[in-house]
């Protein structure tokens, strides 16, 4: 089951009143994750590049759909790798800002998948 996000800002989310303060991903059966950065982090210096090895492991099989916030700014973005993999699965890349990304996730329905970043 999709978990409802209620609200998200600088340095928190808050999924189904629970208030968390780190990146997560959410999975397609709704488990709510910490976010492994040091996938991206060990190969860009950064966890604002979803690498390669970030992006299989955030993918679930027939999964249709990835929404990911990238941040309050929008700083994070997805490499050429991870894009290509996603794209190879056949699994659609929506990329806003966390706010947004939030609204789009409230009324995604499917086989959806999200990343969300809290900070920059």
């Amino acid at each position: 089951m999709k978990p409802f996000i209620n609200d998200s800002g600088f340095g928190y989310i808050i999924i189904e009143d629970l208030k968390i303060d780190y990146d997560i991903i959410i999975r397609l059966s709704g488990e709510i994750k910490k976010r492994k950065k040091k996938l991206s982090k060990v190969v860009y210096g950064t966890s604002h590049i979803i690498s390669f090895e970030e992006a299989k492991y955030v993918y679930q099989n027939r999964a249709e759909r990835l929404i990911i916030g990238s941040g309050c700014q929008g700083m994070v973005n997805l490499s050429n790798e991870a894009k290509d993999y996603l794209k190879n699965k056949k699994c659609k890349i929506n990329l806003y800002p966390t706010l947004k990304a939030v609204e789009k996730w409230n009324n995604a329905t499917g086989r959806v998948i999200g990343l969300f970043h809290i900070t920059c």
